[in-house]
């Protein structure tokens, strides 16, 4: 980095950046979880995985017909993990739905 005269470095001009807004985030989210998952409209998103007593990052992918798409274990967590991220002010202690092709977060109803 060049020096000036009094022999301290040059602060870097400080580059424009256009912050993505939180709306333009959930709808990346819900376009590299499609990629993800090919076939997927609907992802399932929780913090209890089925049969555990402890707390683990979990996730069930649906297509547009409602039938359960299978994931493998890494899909599973990184899927749960990303959507949990994503939303921190949710209450994780309950069931999340996630539309992907609205990119929008409701709770459900009820287990599928």
């Amino acid at each position: 980095m060049p020096k000036s005269r009094s022999g301290r470095a040059l602060a870097a001009p400080q580059a424009e950046v256009d912050e993505p807004t939180a709306d333009a985030r959930r709808h990346r989210l819900a376009a590299l979880l499609a990629d993800m998952v090919p076939g997927a409209r609907t992802v399932r998103v929780s913090q209890q995985q089925p049969g555990q007593n402890w707390p683990s990052p979990y996730a069930r992918a649906y297509d547009a017909q409602g039938q359960l798409i299978a994931l493998n274990r890494a899909q599973r967590v990184t899927v749960a993990r990303w959507v949990i991220r994503a939303h921190p002010y949710v209450p994780w202690d309950e069931t999340y739905d996630l539309d992907l092709a609205t990119s929008t977060l409701r709770a459900t109803a009820g287990g599928r």
